[in-house]
């Protein structure tokens, strides 16, 4: 058994991986501010007498013995993370600064989860982790695309400079049961609005592609990333490569869901990527095989099913 902390651990992926880890026999030790994270998703594992629950700002150094540790605290969708930006970046930096320097004193091995935001708007398709990204450093997402280059630097230089055992992974767009229906990710504002009969709100043309990631294929990543020999400390990406445009998006869900939504077409927010794709080639290397298993058409199901429940509370 090992003893795990999982920061960030009431969001929507850290809730999905504090289950997976109790699952197969950890004690895990969930630690949240509720900036973005909510009691609600963990709430059904306090009972389970090898869950613990943390409220605290990683911010802050906190001192618990442990043997690994998830760094997944930061709001991740740019609804939140635009409305405190410094707060993002504080998250993102003094955040990885506090749980590396816990990881250094207790030994532990620690993962961070970075993000394909560091990628920027690529100018390479799809992306590889030697890409060095196309960001923006003073735009309005740079808050989140800058403190997550940072947090890998920080990582990197902890693994070189004290031998601390680092794992990176950068996620890429990532769907399921359990988000927020107000966060302002596009999967779960198009089911909302589909389920709702609402306009569904286009940014651009909806030409512009993504690539969507079943959050069960991002948890199944995430743990052999973490049992990888010391040797390979990534980054990896971890992401689906089917890449579909926005209007194939809506269109898939309002089929789905029966809706009566019509689209309607809004300015595209500034520096949003047109393009998103990942290449895991090195995933399936490094990682046992590991590559995404539900389909775009899966996934949605099931998460179109957990809003309708959700919404009709």
């Amino acid at each position: 058994m090992n003893r795990i902390l999982v920061t960030g651990g009431a969001g929507f992926v850290g809730s999905h991986l504090c289950e997976r880890l109790l699952n197969e026999g950890n004690e895990v030790v969930c630690m949240d501010n509720y900036f973005t994270g909510k009691k609600q998703k963990i709430v059904h594992l306090i009972d389970n007498p090898y869950f613990e629950l943390i409220r605290h700002d990683v911010t802050m150094p906190y001192f618990i013995e442990v043997d690994q540790i998830y760094n997944l605290a930061c709001p991740a969708s740019p609804v939140h993370y635009q409305y405190n930006p410094i707060k993002t970046i504080k998250t993102s930096v003094m955040g990885a600064i506090n749980m590396l320097g816990l990881a250094k004193r207790i030994r532990a091995k620690i993962l961070q989860a970075s993000t394909s935001e560091v990628y920027g708007d690529p100018v390479i398709h799809p992306q590889t982790e030697d890409y060095w990204g196309h960001v923006n450093p003073i735009g309005i997402r740079s808050c989140y695309d800058e403190g997550k280059r940072c947090a890998e630097s920080l990582f990197v230089n902890y693994n070189a400079q004290n031998n601390v055992r680092i794992k990176i992974i950068r996620i890429f767009n990532t769907y399921g049961p359990k988000m927020e229906p107000d966060d302002g990710r596009v999967v779960s504002n198009f089911i909302v609005q589909a389920l709702q009969n609402q306009d569904i709100t286009i940014f651009g043309d909806g030409n512009q592609t993504r690539s969507f990631q079943y959050v069960s294929d991002l948890i199944e990543g995430m743990i052999r990333m973490m049992a990888t020999g010391d040797d390979f400390t990534g980054p990896v990406n971890i992401g689906n490569p089917g890449e579909f445009t926005m209007l194939e998006l809506a269109q898939n869900i309002i089929e789905l869901t029966g809706s009566k939504s019509k689209l309607v077409f809004l300015p595209l927010p500034k520096d949003d990527p047109t393009q998103r794709q990942p290449d895991i080639s090195l995933a399936r290397e490094k990682l046992d095989g590991w590559e995404p298993k539900v389909s775009l058409r899966e996934g949605l199901m099931k998460t179109i099913e957990y809003f309708d429940q959700l919404l009709a509370e």
